[in-house]
């Protein structure tokens, strides 16, 4: 694959829908001076999820700003049409919905073809059998800990077991397993004994503004 590499070890990826969006380049830049490992970026379409956010146009404005993987998360549907845009923005890894196409096997080699790593997420009433015939497609599956559309909501623990169950799934492929939705210090040791290896965090890491963005990242490390 082609992109950025996937560093060893946990990942902690804030999610900029928490941060200023009147001043994201410096909001890319305080967290990853702060430890942070990825951007997180949230892209829904108020069709697939119930909420608007950014197109590609965020993306290759923020680009210069981060030094490290983009991590752009598509809610919206159909994203086959916008795969390209998204990818020539700067993104390194696109995740797609496991829900929001009917041909995710084309959809993820797509993602793969254009020269990004190719994601899949799961919406907490998908079961984990969903990407049994396309473990062999992907960089990354996505676990929304939340219902999808909105940041600052409680985290759903019945997606522990699905945690659980994926990673055994992914077994010695080089998939990363990641959580989004509800995460802060105590749902990341959680989500991490369930084996989570990249955690997405929004107000846990930008409550507090830029003087706690270290001590907050630190937080959802282990000790």
């Amino acid at each position: 694959m082609s992109g950025r590499a996937f560093s060893p070890g946990l990942i902690v990826a804030p999610s900029i829908l928490s941060a200023d969006f009147a001043r994201l380049g410096e909001e890319v830049r305080a967290v990853e001076d702060a430890g942070a490992d990825w951007v997180h970026v949230d892209v829904m379409d108020g069709h697939f999820v119930p909420n608007i956010t950014i197109g590609p146009g965020v993306v290759r404005a923020i680009r210069p700003h981060a030094r490290g993987v983009l991590d752009v998360h598509l809610m919206i549907a159909p994203a086959d049409p916008y795969l390209e845009a998204f990818v020539a923005a700067g993104a390194d890894v696109v995740t797609v919905h496991a829900e929001a196409s009917p041909h995710l096997d084309r959809s993820l080699a797509a993602i793969r073809a254009l020269g990004a790593k190719a994601g899949v997420a799961l919406t907490p009433s998908t079961p984990p059998e969903a990407v049994d015939y396309v473990l062999d497609r992907v960089d990354l599956i996505l676990v929304m800990t939340v219902n999808p559309g909105f940041g600052g909501q409680s985290f759903l623990a019945s997606q522990l077991p699905k945690i659980a169950a994926l990673r055994v799934r992914i077994g010695n492929r080089p998939v990363r397993l990641q959580v989004d939705g509800g995460v802060e210090p105590g749902t990341a040791a959680l989500c991490r004994e369930a084996g989570a290896d990249v955690l997405v965090a929004g107000s846990a890491v930008f409550s507090g503004g830029p003087a706690a963005y270290a001590a907050n990242i630190a937080a959802l490390r282990p000790a």
